[in-house]
């Protein structure tokens, strides 16, 4: 149970703000559709919030507030944008990456240009001649840098409530104990035995199953998520999901 008074129309904006940004991360989400419906109220607090929170983390909070700071065009989005032209995510790189673009189609909830992006940033990472080829051979998945990885995985994880993202997948693998086949339904990417049709059959919005994105091609099996997943970056970043779910849901 939440503490204080009720989270209806009778505690004002600033007070239900301070609640959601001091609940328990399941309190968060029990809380998220009075945030909602309350974001107009809510928008002209957002930025001053956003300052004092931790832009070195994956936590999903601050992605929520973004999302709602955008959901309009007005001088309130102006601002933001304004104030974080790189984003407000701080995203390490150990390979010179430029994550603007793919943190800007992230904050606008442009999920599939945002898979676009990370496919393209996955190639860079690989090396120039996946870059020329098109696409990521498994077998130069190790040498990738970790610290690129693991702030993909955190750029998917904070605008996304927590729910897209590597480690999100590699969690969703485990509890399917390892077996691919079952994995693939839990994600939306194959249904009847089918594989889902890219990109139109695909549901680019924060209505998709939970490790929905990004997405990474199956038809040639699963050596490279596999080894993605395995990469020990991200490895860790699995054990803390896991670790945490928990607490997520």
């Amino acid at each position: 149970m939440l503490s204080g008074p009720p989270a209806s129309a009778t505690v004002t904006a600033d007070q239900l703000l301070e609640r959601f940004l001091s609940a328990s991360p399941r309190q968060q989400r029990s809380l998220l559709a009075q945030l909602e419906a309350r974001r107009t109220e809510l928008r002209p607090l957002l930025i001053d919030r956003l300052a004092g929170l931790d832009a070195s983390g994956d936590d999903w909070v601050p992605g929520a507030l973004i999302h709602w700071l955008l959901s309009e065009t007005d001088p309130l989005a102006a601002d933001f944008r304004g104030r974080y032209p790189q984003g407000w995510l701080e995203t390490p790189t150990g390979s010179g990456i430029d994550y603007q673009p793919l943190q800007a189609a992230l904050s606008e909830q442009a999920f599939e240009l945002a898979d676009r992006c990370t496919s393209s940033i996955l190639r860079q990472l690989a090396g120039s001649a996946a870059e020329a080829r098109g696409y990521v051979y498994f077998s130069e998945v190790p040498p990738i840098s970790g610290i690129d990885l693991q702030t993909l995985d955190r750029l998917w994880l904070c605008y996304s409530r927590g729910r897209f993202g590597f480690s999100v997948q590699g969690r969703l693998l485990q509890a399917c104990g390892g077996r691919w086949e079952r994995l693939w339904p839990k994600l939306g990417w194959k249904e009847e035995g089918l594989w889902t049709r890219y990109p139109k059959a695909f549901t680019w919005s924060l209505e998709a199953p939970d490790g929905h994105m990004p997405l990474i091609n199956q038809l040639r099996g699963v050596r490279l998520m596999d080894a993605l997943l395995s990469h020990p970056a991200l490895q860790q970043r699995v054990k803390g999901v896991a670790e945490g779910n928990g607490a997520r849901r």
